[in-house]
């Protein structure tokens, strides 16, 4: 199976100068953890609930004047769409993340998530596999 028949294709995304604060209300608007991080259409980030936990809360940092530039994780792994789910799983698993932002041509076009590949019974055995992986060592950044 592949990956276009089964990522979230309407995808939200930041600037580098948004603020930490709007990061959480698109986190909280959309229920997920993740926001990748854009110029233009082009992904150069991503920010996770965990950064803004880690890397802005926990150390006392004002989320309304912080930045997203200051907290996200720089050139994330990315997958294409023509991907098989089986490959993204692998990605996921080595890389240790859950969930993979989805380019063609440069631009961020979708994302898959480890629930993206639970929910679709072909790909189950996939997530269920980078899930142990991922939660074995529990080492995930995004």
């Amino acid at each position: 199976m592949k990956i276009k028949d089964i990522m979230t294709k309407s995808v939200v995304s930041l600037n580098v100068n948004d603020s930490i604060e709007r990061a959480a209300e698109l986190m909280r608007e959309y229920n997920i953890g993740s926001v990748p991080v854009c110029d233009g259409n082009k992904i150069i980030g991503i920010i996770t609930d965990r950064d803004i936990a880690i890397r802005s809360s926990a150390e006392g940092q004002n989320s309304k004047t912080k930045v997203v530039r200051e907290v996200m994780s720089s050139n994330p792994v990315t997958g294409s769409a023509d991907m098989d789910a089986s490959e993204a799983s692998r990605i996921m698993s080595e890389r240790q993340i859950r969930r993979l932002p989805i380019i063609e041509n440069g631009n961020l076009v979708g994302v898959v998530s480890l629930g993206d590949l639970a929910i679709e019974p072909k790909c189950e055995n996939e997530a269920e596999a980078a899930l142990s992986s991922i939660s074995d060592t529990g080492k995930s950044i995004y």
